[in-house]
């Protein structure tokens, strides 16, 4: 059974590379939010097993709606997905509860290694 991710980001070239980069893998996009604040009104109807989050992004940063949604939801599998990869932006995810950090730009290797290391 394919695990069910949602896609969080603001930027259409990124949630097209992501369907192609999660092509014919176990994993299967459910649901694509443009907003922090979609993605936490979507996050309880979709229930996905996991979560790329952007971390810039027009309104509610993604620092703070995966804080949020982790709140919420303390099982949340969420992955952030950024270029802006500094020490304290890091830092900041892991004390959330981020379950891993993936730069942009993105290889199929590198997301799949992330992705399962979330979900075990």
């Amino acid at each position: 059974m394919s695990k069910r991710v949602m896609v969080v980001d603001d930027s259409r070239l990124v949630r097209v590379q992501m369907e192609d980069v999660l092509a014919g893998t176990d994993y299967q996009i459910v649901a694509h939010c443009r907003s922090g604040e979609d993605a936490i009104k979507q996050y309880g109807e979709v229930q996905p097993d996991l979560v790329t989050m952007d971390i810039i992004m027009q309104g509610m940063d993604g620092l703070d709606a995966a804080e949020i949604i982790l709140k919420n939801n303390p099982d949340a599998k969420i992955v952030m997905i950024s270029s802006l990869a500094y020490g304290d932006t890091f830092e900041r995810a892991k004390a959330i509860g981020a379950k891993g950090f993936v730069d942009k730009p993105f290889h199929q290797e590198q997301l799949l290694k992330v992705f399962g290391q979330a979900l075990q």
